[in-house]
């Protein structure tokens, strides 16, 4: 009998997951769920933050840990003859769970309405992208001369703590133009537990969906770490799609008045220009690294030692799963940036 109930236990969750893959699927494409989707997570959003604000920890890379623990664990009891049957229903339930939980709280925002419609887009001209180029080169000139340095002369942070609460503070003040994203007022940045490992990965930081903490890997150079806070910001105000998340964080920087997160974020966007334009006129790139603040140039050499000290296979496989993650959901892939560039020209060129 036993055996019977644990058979049949078996083939409702498996079902059951089934029957949520082929749900979701559905939901993602009807443009109602998506906004159902919305609503809801605006409802749950102050409440979930304010829920793991309270623990001085990153309780999402605990939990993740507990999780990969409980699976290889399941697993394991599964390829045992004798456990078996016990250990694939309590895997199976567990997936239902935590797959249902993930899509509850942040799947389906993917698939919500774009920032701007197709429509509104256009392919940006070499003209603008070299007329961007020059403008954030000189900003961040200008910034880096005002921002403090280590020994070595390479850009250092003062404070991210007010880091922290000027990203916050932007959160209420972004453009009427972008889909309202009600702010909560909460700070919910983490450094991770697993900076190092999160080094040799090539992950900066990450929104855990389950704890709505903002990751950020803390061994990160300076360069990197404040526009990384911004992004991962941009998730927990409730925009999915990194390229979005880029973008948004892109705008809580842009008019910020902490001069490092103002360095930090001018510093990416200049980043992505050039790389939009390097496959169309690579001198254009050469001569303008070449007018590089001397700042700026231990900052360029520092960011690159770091990401040379932490290449390898472990690096590979995080960005190739990374990749097919981002391209399951209708995102480009990892190395591809010219979303976010397109959504910086339309803006840019709106401007009055």
């Amino acid at each position: 009998m036993t055996r019977k109930v644990t058979y049949m236990k078996k083939r409702i969750w498996a079902s059951s997951l089934l029957a949520q893959f082929l749900l979701f699927y559905l939901l993602s494409k009807m443009p109602w769920a998506g906004q159902a989707t919305q609503s809801f997570f605006e409802w749950q959003k102050p409440v979930h933050q304010r829920l793991f604000s309270q623990f001085p920890f990153s309780l999402g890379d605990v939990f993740y840990v507990l999780l990969a623990f409980a699976l290889a664990y399941l697993v394991l009891k599964a390829l045992t003859p004798k456990s078996r049957s016990k250990a694939l229903a309590a895997l199976l339930i567990l997936l239902n769970v935590v797959y249902f939980t993930y899509q509850l709280f942040w799947g389906l925002l993917y698939f919500q309405k774009p920032i701007f419609s197709e429509s509104e887009l256009r392919e940006p001209t070499e003209v603008e992208l070299k007329l961007l180029a020059t403008k954030y080169l000189n900003e961040c000139i200008a910034l880096r001369s005002l921002v403090s340095e280590d020994s070595l002369g390479v850009f250092k942070l003062e404070s991210l703590k007010s880091i922290e609460v000027e990203i916050i503070s932007q959160q209420s003040q972004l453009p009427q133009i972008i889909p309202e994203k009600k702010a909560t007022g909460i700070l919910l940045f983490k450094p991770s537990l697993y900076s190092g490992v999160m080094s040799y990965s090539g992950i900066l930081g990450y929104y855990n969906p389950f704890t709505a903490e903002a990751q950020y890997n803390a061994k990160l150079p300076s360069t990197s770490l404040p526009f990384t806070l911004a992004h991962e910001s941009a998730h927990q105000l409730g925009f999915a799609r990194e390229q979005e998340a880029n973008f948004i964080g892109y705008l809580l920087g842009k008019n910020s008045t902490n001069t490092e997160l103002l360095y930090s974020t001018n510093y990416f966007v200049l980043r992505n220009l050039l790389w939009s334009l390097y496959s169309v006129d690579p001198k254009f790139v050469e001569e303008t690294l070449e007018l590089y603040s001397e700042g700026m140039r231990r900052d360029a050499e520092a960011a690159k030692l770091f990401n040379e000290k932490h290449e390898g296979v472990f690096d590979d496989f995080f960005q190739w799963t990374n990749d097919l993650f981002l391209k399951s959901n209708q995102q480009e892939g990892r190395v591809t940036y010219s979303y976010f560039v397109h959504l910086l020209v339309h803006y840019e060129m709106s401007l009055p």
